[in-house]
């Protein structure tokens, strides 16, 4: 049988803070084939996040589908806005929640785990963060723009620019954008979209340049909406944006069913594994086909469309 098999690989997820995200999600999937998950973790949530995993808080989500635990073989403060200690500023080295994590930093994340663990197999960027994500593009500020960039696209390139050395041959690299790249999606403010277009024009160069130089693969995931906690914190005004996105794929995408999160992590396992050991270079959708529409069926002047489009056809 076909399948897909990790066995003896090493992953290393940045973005888990929780077990809502599509980071979580590409745990599992991954650990369900076998492989030993390293985590880093936002380093203001590090405690928040080791505590409730130590509580047992995220227990019924950690059951893999033989009835274990899935296992973090161990978890790393990281803030992926840092390359090196000398790139972080004063307020953020005396900030009370960073005092306590002595090396977070990228490159310092990446020579700890390689002093753990010699080398990995597979590095996925699951994090992204605009300041300013709820305002619209043209109430953004230049460093509110920059930082959304900073954060959620050039911490990619970061990533892969320092664990890249660490990596075996064949490895496999991941990240996650969204529709809001290439489409106006309107209350995606802050500069996220354009963040999301940067992340994936980095990831066809970064598949040549990391794949040249490493012989590692770099792809990404274009995930449809999720209610992931990030993801509810955008949008002020009534119902949440993710909520409005969630309602708005099930009335127009053409599978008319809800985007489960181990959709995504299935699909992140496939990529990180020797099944698509020829894939590199691509933005994959997974959203129940959302991206492929070009007319929203729920749209009043669309009306007899409803029903059923063969139906409307034959009429």
């Amino acid at each position: 049988m076909l399948k897909v098999d990790l066995k003896g690989k090493k992953a290393f997820i940045a973005g888990i803070g929780d077990d809502q995200g599509f980071g979580w999600a590409i745990a599992k999937q991954l650990a369900e084939a076998g492989a030993t998950i390293l985590v880093g973790t936002w380093t203001p949530i590090l405690k928040i996040f080791t505590t409730s995993l130590e509580n047992g808080k995220f227990d019924a989500s950690r059951r893999l589908s033989d009835g274990s635990m899935m296992q973090f073989e161990k978890v790393y403060a990281l803030d992926a806005s840092f390359d090196t200690k000398e790139d972080v500023p004063e307020e953020i080295l005396q900030n009370k929640r960073y005092m306590n994590a002595s090396s977070y930093t990228i490159s310092e994340v990446a020579e700890a785990v390689q002093k753990d663990y010699g080398e990995i197999d597979i590095l996925v960027h699951s994090l992204a963060n605009a300041p300013e994500v709820k305002k619209p593009l043209l109430e953004t500020s230049r460093s509110g723009y920059l930082a959304a960039h900073s954060n959620s696209s050039y911490s990619y390139v970061g990533l892969i620019k320092y664990f890249g050395p660490i990596m075996s041959t064949g490895g496999s690299c991941l990240t996650l954008t969204y529709i809001a790249s290439e489409r106006a999606i309107p209350g995606y403010g802050g500069g996220m979209s354009s963040a999301k277009a940067a992340l994936e024009s980095d990831t066809r160069t970064l598949a040549y340049e990391a794949g040249r130089k490493w012989g590692v693969r770099v792809n990404a995931i274009s995930a449809g909406a999720l209610s992931s906690r990030a993801a509810r914190a955008i949008g002020d005004k009534g119902k949440n944006f993710i909520e409005m996105m969630i309602e708005y794929s099930k009335n127009n995408a053409p599978l008319d069913k809800d985007l489960k999160a181990e959709e995504i992590g299935k699909t992140a396992a496939y990529l990180c594994s020797s099944l698509s050991s020829a894939v590199t270079g691509v933005t994959l959708y997974v959203d129940n086909g959302l991206h492929a529409m070009g007319l929203s069926l729920d749209s009043p002047a669309l009306e007899d469309l409803k029903a059923s489009p063969q139906e409307a056809a034959l009429s």
